[in-house]
């Protein structure tokens, strides 16, 4: 009949390991031993002598490592571990769970009134709350009076 889920056998067989878990690698001998410890000697090439940390892959022999190392996709690795991965902050904010609008924000617009503070005319401090507020009163054609 044949395999009726091909792709997902051949995406789960280049599965690598994630960035989070080779800085992991990197920042403690540890846990690189622990995973290093999970795989038989016998079954990986050139019987696990030859590996890459930041791509975690094993070689043949010194020669294709010192070669990969000079490769494009090694240093692509390289360029992705020194971004560091996201923090669960950061995935939280891409889904709009958290959001950061900084301080107030300047708004130029059509002066009404010279001012005297020593701003120019087209300049107001207008924190988001109060802008949010106005252009709602606008589109319910309500009218604030300050």
């Amino acid at each position: 009949m044949g395999i009726t889920n091909k792709k997902t056998l051949t995406k789960t067989r280049r599965k690598q390991r994630d960035v989070d878990e080779i800085a992991n690698d990197l920042l403690s001998p540890a846990h690189l031993d622990s995973y290093k410890a999970t795989k038989a000697a016998e079954d990986l090439p050139g019987l696990g002598r030859h590996y890459c940390v930041a791509c975690s892959k094993w070689f043949e022999t010194d020669f294709a490592l010192t070669k990969h190392q000079m490769a494009k996709p090694h240093k692509r690795r390289l360029k992705q571990l020194a971004e560091g991965a996201y923090t669960q902050r950061e995935a939280e904010a891409a889904a709009g769970l958290h959001t950061d609008n900084g301080p107030q924000t300047k708004i130029f617009s059509k002066p009404l009134s010279v001012s005297t503070h020593g701003t120019t005319a087209g300049e107001t401090d207008v924190a988001a709350p109060n802008v949010f507020q106005t252009l709602t009163s606008k589109a319910t054609g309500d009218a604030i009076m300050s």
